[in-house]
Parts: C-alpha cells; sequence; structure tokens
C-alpha cells in the first residue's frame, strides 16, 4: 500500500476542502459554528461544533510556521500600519469573562504584496504594538491612540496619523447639530477637497514621483488652510465643548497628519487597517465571543490568513483549500514562504 500523504490534521477525517469550507464560512462569511452544525444536520450530517473547533485549532496550530514568515513579511515594507479592536475571550487566566481583551493587526509588506497579520492579546499595553513592530523601520501609520507614541519615537520610524479620524471628530460636531456647526462644516469641506485631490490623482494614474508633486502644489496650501482655521477657531471655542475637543484632537496629531505629505507613496489616512479589521469586527457581532485564549490566538492566525489572501485578490476558500493540501509537505521556510498569498496567482488555486 502506497503511504497516506500528509494532512493538515493527522488522521483527522476532515479533508482539506471540507476544512477549508468550514473556516472560510466563518472567517469570510462570518457563520458561528452552533450555525454551521444546524446547516449540515439538515443535510443529515452529524458534525458537531466542538468538532469544528476543534478542527479551527489544530489547523491554526498546523499553520504556525507560515504565520512567522507572514510577519517577516509584513515587516519588510516601507509602511507598516496598526490598529486594534476589543475581543471578549473566556477563561483567560486571572480574569473574568466580561474583561476587554484585544484583537491587533498590523498590515504592510512590499508594494503590490500586502500582508495583513492578527494578533490577540488581553492587554492594550503599548508593549503588544512593540512586540508586533520589532525593529521596523520606515513609516508607522496609526490613529492616535496613545499606546502608539512611544514607537513614533523611535529612530528609524516616521510616524503618521490618521486624517479620517480627525475628520470623524468634527462630523460628530455636525451630527450633534450644536451652534459651532459653520467651523465644523468649514474643516470637513476643506478635509473633503484634499480627498479630491487624491481621488483625481488615482483616476489618472498618477506615479508616486507626480502624487508627491501634486500634494506639495496643492495639497500643502489645503493643510495650512485647515490649521490656520483650528488655531484661530480654537481660541474662542470652550475646549470642553465637543467642538473644542474636536480642535484639540486635530492639533495634538496635526505634525503626523501632516507628514504624508512627504512621499507620495503614502496615504492621508489608516483606512488600509480599518478596512483590513472590519471582516473581525463583523463576525464578532454574530459570534460575540471566542471561548478560550487558544482560540482566540486560532482565531487571529485565521483571520490573517483569509485576509491576506484578500487583499492579493485571492479567493479565501480556494485559498485555504489550497494551503491544507499542500502545507503538510513542505519541509523548509522557503517552500512554505511560496503559500503566502502574496506569492501566488489566483489560476495556481484552480
Amino acid at each position: 500500500m502506497a503511504p497516506v500523504p500528509p494532512q493538515i490534521i493527522p488522521k483527522g477525517i476532515a479533508t482539506s476542502g471540507l476544512l477549508a469550507y468550514v473556516l472560510a464560512s466563518k472567517f469570510v462569511d462570518g457563520l458561528p459554528f452552533y450555525r454551521q452544525e444546524r446547516m449540515f444536520a439538515r443535510l443529515g450530517l452529524d458534525v458537531s461544533r466542538s468538532t469544528m473547533c476543534g478542527w479551527a485549532l489544530q489547523a491554526a496550530e498546523a499553520c504556525e510556521p507560515i504565520m512567522e514568515l507572514l510577519h517577516e513579511e509584513i515587516l519588510s515594507g516601507p509602511v507598516l500600519n496598526l490598529d486594534e479592536t476589543t475581543v471578549q475571550v473566556l477563561k483567560e487566566p486571572g480574569r473574568k469573562n466580561t474583561s476587554k481583551s484585544y484583537m491587533w493587526l498590523a498590515r504592510g509588506g512590499p508594494p503590490g504584496k500586502p500582508g495583513v497579520l492578527f494578533h490577540y492579546s488581553p492587554s492594550r499595553s503599548g508593549k503588544i504594538a512593540e512586540e508586533l513592530v520589532r525593529d521596523f523601520s520606515g513609516y508607522l501609520q496609526t490613529d492616535g491612540y496613545a499606546g502608539y507614541n512611544a514607537l513614533g519615537e523611535r529612530e528609524g520610524i516616521i510616524h503618521l496619523g490618521c486624517m479620517a479620524h480627525v475628520r470623524r471628530k468634527f462630523m460628530d460636531v455636525l451630527k450633534a447639530g450644536t451652534k459651532k456647526r459653520g467651523t465644523a462644516q468649514e474643516v470637513v469641506d476643506l478635509i473633503a477637497q484634499l480627498y479630491g485631490l487624491e481621488k483625481q490623482a488615482r483616476q489618472a494614474g498618477f506615479d508616486a514621483d507626480r502624487i508627491l508633486a501634486m500634494r506639495q502644489n496643492q495639497s500643502s496650501q489645503i493643510m495650512d488652510t485647515i490649521k490656520a482655521l483650528l488655531l484661530e477657531r480654537g481660541q474662542t471655542t470652550p475646549p470642553k465643548s465637543l467642538l473644542g475637543r474636536a480642535i484639540s484632537y486635530a492639533l495634538g496629531q496635526w505634525e503626523r497628519v501632516e507628514a504624508y505629505l512627504e512621499d507620495g507613496i503614502l496615504l492621508p489616512d489608516n483606512n488600509l487597517a480599518e478596512n483590513a479589521i472590519r471582516p473581525f469586527a463583523v463576525g464578532r457581532k454574530n459570534w460575540l465571543f471566542s471561548g478560550s485564549p487558544r482560540g482566540a490566538a486560532a482565531s487571529a492566525a485565521l483571520y490573517s490568513l483569509v485576509e491576506t489572501a484578500k487583499a492579493n485578490g485571492l479567493e479565501p476558500l480556494r485559498y485555504l483549500h489550497f494551503l491544507f493540501e499542500r502545507l503538510p509537505g513542505m519541509k523548509s521556510d522557503d517552500e512554505r514562504r511560496s503559500l503566502l498569498p502574496q506569492y501566488l496567482a489566483a489560476e495556481k488555486l484552480v
């Protein structure tokens, strides 16, 4: 008899195709395992949620060798985006089940080959951000959370802010319908002009040099107008009012926010990271919590794989199927690196 081919779950009953389907249904389509259990039952199949949980844990652990490679790829690019969101995790040692934990996200990599890495931690400490950044050198883009401040002070890192967060503060003023609506509207309109220029550049297919020239000639003047407006209105606006807090936040972030003007490869906001973390936030509304720290870590690994696949134009279900079939037979890091979504073309997954 021929030897049994290596399996992603040794001696398991789940084929690569079934495993990929179950995990894509949860981590791409947001279907919790208990809903999938009912769906299988309608087909006359007995696949319990505990069985699927076990499959997810084993699959994530089998993928650990390429997770480190993915992390290395993300840190090899010129720009690194960071973000974080809350997650509830049960059975954390020494913590209540109602405690908040965090799912961190790093997005980066060489131009045209983006990678997305999720990382679970019970803490929102800046030390977790340091663990993700390691010895990265280049542009670091984040929101205004103070936990990132120490990273921006490191040699070799240029810390960028997020214009979308600045705009959001002034949109809150408009939504509240306060008497100071005029100032907020002026700022929002000026920011819209900045994004209008960015849109025109993308549609015209500008390269980084032409984008930089456009920003220095046009965007910088708009930024100067916004800053002058904020400084002027800030003198007559109560600091604890909604508008006052918006102005204070914008001026506090100004040096980082305007840094995108210095290089054509940069973006004015951290939306790449926020868009990458959004599928996790949407899925969280369905499955509500992770049953254990081990489960949260497994979710982080699997979300990393499917979101990196999506970022590189691959269909996540097909990618997971491809990965689970080939990963068990790979013996070296070079072989495993070739399985990262950044190095695969869609036609290879057929």
